[in-house]
């Protein structure tokens, strides 16, 4: 060692040196100082014949040369950082043998296999969760928590192979512990996290992890190979456990796998029908679907392709392929259909046969391998056990109570997915005695699953029909508003005599209604707006009287109570008045009432949306007496909001909602409240994903860029880029969407995008600066999603677009040069962003766009509008975000401002829409982000209270009075564009819509941070193509 030698053993050094260390240690106390300056040897090859050695000396059983030898140890554990690769995966490598045969040592590897488990090589980080998992596998207790969060983090790789072995690492060791409860329950309670971490990777975007989520979940979660009693008992108990998310992810699987089943059902279908162009048009959909769901889609879709050929030419395998995805097909035979479709497409001569392993994915995803009739019995009686008392509850982690209501839970989701399979007289028994238990979750549940499979039970099970009617009867009536719901949905969906049924509930609750007592008036409302939905031939005429004479006059135009003055925005759904909820009950059962009614003949529909505009621009007071407290007008602001939104989906009251009436119920996403612009936004998204609202209501997302919460635009931005992929893929998808662009391609949002933005309530002065870029910031938010892609030249589609909006007057008021130099205005700021956004705008378009007329006038082909409304000024500020430099002077008298707010400065009626320029260092543009954090820091919105003062001409603002003490202004908050009161009822003029607007500047959240939703949205199959065409008229 150090020395230069011929001798023979020179190269075998190592060896002998490992050989004399197994023989006596102390053989090698002059030689171990040699073997760490070889540790710093500038060869890599070197170094990594050394550590080879040291790993093998260290790792020993018996060796207690880590203690003895600290220097050489810590030089040693240095190489771990190596800059050679060899050498830090010859160093993780070591680390698995160390922690099994030294588990003192881990406290000093912990350290380092964090910095590797972050490697930039993937082998290595591979190889840290191998060496991990095996030391766990081996014994549980030589990991600790930390080395097991590395794993964890491991399961976000950027890498498949690395994600894959970190949770199939992971399932074994639930597998091991928690299922087998290999090391007793206290060690199982240490990796109780992983079932949840496991599923929640199910909402990652990858088909590859959703389908290894499923895979983990049937071999390792619940193993489809037990029998049914164990098997049931696992899913039983597992779900008890669950988080919310993995409960969700878990129901979304199902949900998954149940659509693509429906998927193979429908493509089989067609094999039935004679061969014709548009049967393959129609399967090349379907095939193209369904590679969706595999991995590899390019992949996919060849080997599909070839599937359904063979399916074509092989009567045998279609009645496999049919037996298996049937409902009634039961997991053992579904075992059997597998092998023998598999043994049909094996070719033996093949080594690898890919086209095999993508059918055996398609068959794995589809293959009902845990839930058949047998199963559902074997979890009902579980139920009944936890109900009587007599099953292992506390013995499995859970109470009896929490195992009833999640195992009511876990039946309601396989309900939808498995309806078959309920159908017994047992199972219906059990259902029946939960429906008489005091929980009302647990009784909502059981309704639900009688809805959801009891088809059969009028014509097979007469005994429970004549149990279950009165049971719904006393539901619908005296029930919870969820259960009510429920049973009147149930009975609409199982009886024959439904008629009859609905009217013994109808009339009583009919006769019963008193708004002096609003706590017993939920329920009934609930029930008679869900009736009047499902039955409008029988039901619309009573129910017109009901709502002139009481829902409108007696409950919704009056205040009977005075609201708490706490002043907060928000409170919990407990701290509601009941008249309240009764008026939010009120107004979903008008707008049930209208879309089961589907017309608007008798102009009730005009009257029910001034209704709805009325309450927005009155802020939720509708009668104006002051009487309600802030939180509660929170709550009818986003009821009304909501309600006018439904409305829209029905083509019918779509074409009667005003542009007014729509600019009302978008400026809802700016509302003061935090929930409520968290709530709306939710509901927005959901109904425009499952294309149910026309393609104006995505424009509302332009005004989130205003909202002072980063979670809330940041929400907002991913609820814009799903729909427009969304919206891109089913024009793809859908040869008959071609005929409807106009109302599908996401590029003709622009013009209602910018219609809205012109009649947007903070746009005042034309030509301030500070408005201007709030201008950009809105077309911006809206554009940059657009413009990810150019794709068919879509950028010189947009600039087109708003070029043709010039040349156009503003439908809305034609004749008002104010509202169309504001228009015009907007259209200038949008063409700024786009050409400074792209260098393919100025190429020509491929087509001309179509304007909507609901919103502008025909253009004028004498006129031409070339006119430039930004000065050169503005356009300086769009582009710097700085004016030119102006006097120090005009910054003394500039406003000061308070933590979490916005800055308004003070306007008079005479000068709102004069041209003025801001003070060039306003604080709205740069504090967008710092009011997001000041929120943190103490900015609490929903418990602020303005103080209402009268300015000269008699309007109302609200305006925060500061302490004086702290060097604060006051500073104004206007109303938004509140008209003066012109009619005593908003029902009383036929001309009257909601002209003014309702909101109130949107600030930071009070407590709680917006909900995290999977995307999990499914895109409307090809069958519904048509009808939702209609509705994007």
């Amino acid at each position: 060692m150090g020395k230069s030698s011929v001798s023979d053993l020179s190269e075998h050094v190592f060896d002998l040196i490992q050989e004399l260390f197994s023989i006596d240690p102390l053989l090698l106390t002059s030689v171990m100082p040699q073997l760490e300056f070889k540790l710093k040897s500038n060869d890599g090859e070197e170094r990594l014949a050394v550590v080879r050695l040291l790993a093998k000396l260290f790792g020993a059983k018996d060796s207690e040369l880590a203690t003895q030898n600290r220097p050489l140890w810590q030089c040693f554990l240095g190489r771990f950082n190596d800059i050679h690769v060899p050498v830090r995966l010859e160093s993780v490598k070591f680390a698995s043998h160390c922690l099994m045969n030294h588990p003192d040592l881990a406290r000093d590897l912990t350290e380092f296999l964090k910095v590797r488990s972050h490697d930039p090589e993937e082998a290595i980080r591979h190889d840290v969760i191998v060496t991990i998992i095996n030391a766990g596998k081996k014994d549980l207790n030589l990991v600790n928590d930390q080395l097991l969060g590395f794993v964890r983090e491991r399961t976000l790789d950027k890498r498949w192979r690395v994600r894959k072995e970190a949770m199939m690492g992971l399932a074994q060791l639930f597998k091991k512990y928690c299922l087998h409860h290999e090391a007793g329950k206290e060690q199982a309670q240490k990796i109780s996290w992983i079932k949840d971490k496991l599923l929640h990777i199910y909402y990652q975007n990858s088909i590859d992890d959703k389908l290894l989520v499923e895979k983990i979940f049937a071999q390792y979660m619940v193993p489809h190979s037990l029998d049914t009693e164990e098997k049931m008992k696992c899913l039983y108990y597992l779900y008890a456990c669950l988080d919310t998310n993995a409960v969700k992810a878990l129901n979304e699987m199902w949900k998954c796998q149940n659509m693509l089943r429906g998927l193979v059902r429908e493509l089989l279908d067609l094999h039935k029908l004679p061969a014709s162009e548009a049967n393959t048009t129609a399967m090349f959909g379907k095939l193209m679907t369904i590679s969706k769901n595999l991995p590899d889609a390019g992949k996919a879709q060849d080997f599909m392709k070839r599937f359904n050929q063979v399916l074509g030419e092989d009567e045998k395998l279609r009645v496999q392929l049919d037996t298996l995805i049937s409902p009634t097909c039961s997991c053992k035979q579904a075992e059997l259909c597998v092998r023998e479709i598999t043994r049909k497409l094996t070719f033996p001569k093949q080594p690898t046969n890919p086209f095999l392993e993508m059918v055996k994915f398609l068959l794995e995803r589809i293959a009902p391998v845990h839930i058949d009739s047998e199963a559902i019995s074997a979890l009902v009686k579980l139920l009944n056990k936890s109900i009587e008392g007599t099953a292992d509850d506390d013995e499995e982690g859970v109470t009896p109570d929490t195992a009833i209501r999640s195992g009511l839970e876990l039946l309601k989701v396989l309900s939808f997915t498995h309806p078959t399979a309920f159908h017994s007289a047992e199972t219906y028994e059990s259902l029946l005695q939960c429906l008489k238990m005091e929980d009302d979750k647990v009784a909502e549940a059981a309704i639900q699953i009688f809805r959801n499979t009891g088809q059969k039970i009028e014509t097979e099970l007469q005994q429970i029909r004549s149990t279950l009617i009165p049971v719904l009867h006393q539901k619908a009536k005296r029930g919870t508003p969820h259960q009510a719901k429920q049973a009147v949905h149930c009975i609409h969906a199982i009886f024959c005599n439904k008629e009859v049924q609905l009217a013994q509930i109808f009339e009583p609750l009919s006769r019963s209604l008193n708004a002096d007592v609003p706590e017993q008036l939920i329920t009934p409302l609930v029930s008679l707006g869900h009736i009047s939905l499902l039955a409008p031939d029988q039901f619309a005429s009573p129910m017109k009287a009901i709502v002139a004479n009481f829902i409108v006059k007696d409950l919704l135009m009056n205040d009977r109570s005075v609201g708490n003055k706490n002043g907060k925005l928000w409170t919990s759904d407990e701290e509601v008045s009941p008249e309240v909820l009764a008026k939010v009950q009120a107004i979903k059962l008008l707008v049930r009432w209208l879309l089961g009614m589907k017309n608007n003949q008798s102009k009730s529909a005009n009257s029910t949306l001034r209704l709805l505009s009325a309450m927005l621009v009155s802020e939720g007071d509708l009668t104006e007496q002051k009487k309600i407290s802030k939180s509660d007008m929170s709550r009818l602001r986003l009821a009304a909001g909501g309600a006018i939104m439904k409305l829209a989906q029905e083509p019918v009251y779509h074409d009667i909602i005003t542009p007014e009436q729509f600019q009302l119920c978008g400026l809802v996403i700016n509302d003061e409240c935090y929930q409520v612009r968290q709530i709306f936004a939710q509901k927005l998204h959901l109904a425009l994903v499952k294309l149910l609202l026309p393609l104006e209501y995505l424009a509302v997302f332009s005004l989130c860029a205003k909202d002072p919460v980063k979670e809330r635009r940041a929400h907002a931005r991913q609820c814009l880029l799903k729909n427009i992929s969304i919206r891109r893929e089913f024009i793809n998808n859908n040869p008959l969407a071609h005929d409807k662009m106009m109302s599908l391609l996401p590029e003709y949002v622009v013009p209602y995008m910018i219609h809205l933005l012109a009649h947007d309530p903070d746009f005042t002065k034309p030509q301030d600066f500070e408005q201007l870029r709030d201008l950009k910031e809105c077309l911006w938010f809206m554009l940059e999603v657009l413009m990810v892609q150019n794709e068919n030249n879509s950028h010189a589609f947009l600039r087109k677009m708003v070029e043709n909006i010039k040349q156009t007057k503003d439908a809305q008021c034609p004749d008002d040069p104010k509202a169309n130099e504001k228009l015009y205005i907007v259209c200038d700021v949008a063409l700024f962003v786009i050409v400074n956004k792209s260098t393919a705008c100025h190429l020509e378009s491929p087509k001309d766009p179509v304007l909507p007329s609901k919103f502008y006038t025909p253009p004028d082909k004498d006129l031409i509008n070339d006119k430039e409304y930004l000065s050169s000024e503005a356009r300086t500020v769009l582009l710097t975000g700085k004016p030119k430099p102006s006097p120090v002077l005009s910054t003394v008298n500039k406003t000061l401002t308070v933590p979490g707010r916005r800055v308004y400065n003070k306007t008079t009626g005479s000068d709102s829409n004069t041209s003025t320029h801001s003070q060039p260092s306003s604080p709205v543009t740069k504090t967008r982000d710092v009011v997001t954090e000041s929120s943190e820091g103490g900015a609490r919105e929903n418990e602020e209270n303005p103080v209402i003062t009268k300015t000269d001409d008699g309007k109302k603002e609200d305006t925060v009075t500061s302490d004086l003490t702290t060097g604060a202004s006051t500073i104004p908050k206007p109303r938004r564009g509140r008209p003066p009161k012109a009619t005593p009822s908003p029902l009383a003029n036929e001309k009257e819509g909601g002209a003014g607007k309702g909101r109130k500047r949107a600030a930071p959240a009070q407590d709680s941070a917006p909900s995290g939703e999977p995307n999990s949205i499914k895109i409307p199959k090809a069958e519904d193509v048509t009808q939702i065409l209609d509705l994007q008229r």
